[in-house]
């Protein structure tokens, strides 16, 4: 409880200080109390709104008043961001004033055009951008490829977390419309198919049964479909929760991969595809076990790595002498739903955040910055990914 508490502190801080800032702006740029007046009951009315919006129950409550909660913080943050980046500049603009000069009145005219994009950016973001599905080609390059799956085509999707969308699957089912157009020999689903608990599927449950491939469809679990971000009564509540999620997606016809392997045949030809549950990095719990999962690592047969998060290629297969995995498909970071030119913040968390990577032993893997949204419900850049892999014969 400790941490969100400060967080809570930190941020109503921080925006007291940013009002603070502009009312004395006000005050010295004009003499008139009706805009001082407007802008110091707008700050006490988002001061008002900002506590009444943390202070919701986001852990128990409906997945209704969670996507309440996302879009009120959202509203909050598309104020207080581009009111940030105004007090920065204009403050930036007062440093000559430090040697007795006079203070750069264009830097606060740049503060005032970069706020105003900022502020339509996330609209745009949150309204437009959230729903443009981007389509990303790669040719991967393996070696001792069996002859009979050079071309295989995989269609990857990611990170859904369909709870964002409520009831409504409109976009849903013009995903599905879109992969199945691909025709794909198999598509795979990386992980975080929901927010906080089982029951957001629901709703979706039709519109994904609709996929279809020649050798179907494979996912695994990511750290958001475990239950972990809900309060639950009992062990036996949580417990059913991931049964339900276990029914369903075996109603929608998926293949669900448990820290298991399935074979793929063109004839006498075979290729694995390997599922394993949530390997990570800290805070995220670890469920899976690559070597519970596919015993003979590193045997000769071609394997196809499902793992929702990055970071365990890096940590566990990345140059690892005993692995001999061709290609591993991950989801998770999301590229933190902002990117522009190849350049996002998750770099600073993930070296391996978005796209495809490769290590000295020709391993591959591919991130999908994935489809949905969590906690802001808006991508700039990083737009929702479907991403077709062809397999190549080296």
């Amino acid at each position: 409880m400790r941490l969100p508490i400060i967080m809570m502190l930190i941020v109503l801080l921080l925006s007291g200080t940013i009002d603070y800032y502009i009312y004395r702006a006000i005050k010295r740029h004009t003499k008139s109390r009706r805009w001082l007046n407007i802008h110091t009951y707008s700050a006490i009315l988002f001061f008002t709104y900002l506590i009444i919006s943390i202070s919701l129950p986001r852990r128990n409550g409906s997945n209704e008043l969670l996507i309440s909660i996302m879009w009120l913080l959202f509203a909050y943050m598309s104020i207080y961001i581009p009111k940030f980046i105004f007090v920065l500049c204009d403050a930036i603009s007062y440093i000559p004033k430090l040697w007795k000069h006079k203070r750069w009145q264009a830097t606060t005219y740049i503060g005032i055009g970069i706020s105003t994009i900022s502020f339509i950016l996330m609209w745009w973001g949150a309204l437009v951008n959230r729903y443009n599905i981007d389509i990303q080609e790669h040719s991967i390059a393996i070696s001792d490829l069996p002859q009979a799956f050079d071309g295989y085509k995989i269609v990857q999707i990611s990170d859904l977390h369909v709870g964002s969308y409520g009831k409504d699957s409109e976009f849903i089912d013009k995903l599905v419309a879109k992969i199945n157009s691909l025709e794909a020999d198999v598509i795979v689903f990386t992980g975080d198919i929901v927010n906080r608990n089982t029951k957001e599927l629901l709703p979706f449950i039709d519109t994904l049964s609709k996929f279809h491939a020649k050798d179907g469809v494979f996912s695994i679990l990511g750290n958001h479909d475990y239950g972990d971000y809900s309060d639950w009564e009992s062990d036996a509540e949580k417990q059913q929760n991931m049964q339900l999620m276990y029914e369903l997606q075996q109603k929608m016809g998926w293949q669900l991969l448990l820290n298991d392997t399935r074979m793929l045949y063109r004839g006498n030809d075979s290729i694995a595809i390997i599922g394993v549950e949530n390997v990570g990095d800290p805070p995220f719990k670890i469920y899976g076990s690559l070597d519970g999962a596919y015993s003979t690592l590193n045997d000769s047969v071609t394997k196809i790595l499902l793992s929702h998060n990055p970071a365990h290629w890096v940590k566990d297969i990345k140059n690892n002498p005993t692995k001999n995995i061709a290609l591993t498909l991950s989801g998770h970071t999301h590229a933190m739903q902002l990117s522009f030119c190849n350049l996002s913040p998750a770099a600073l968390r993930y070296d391996t955040w978005g796209g495809l990577y490769n290590d000295n032993k020709n391993q591959h893997l591919y991130v999908n910055v994935g489809i949905g949204t969590v906690a802001l419900p808006m991508r700039i850049g990083a737009t929702p990914e479907i991403t077709i892999l062809t397999l190549k014969r080296k």
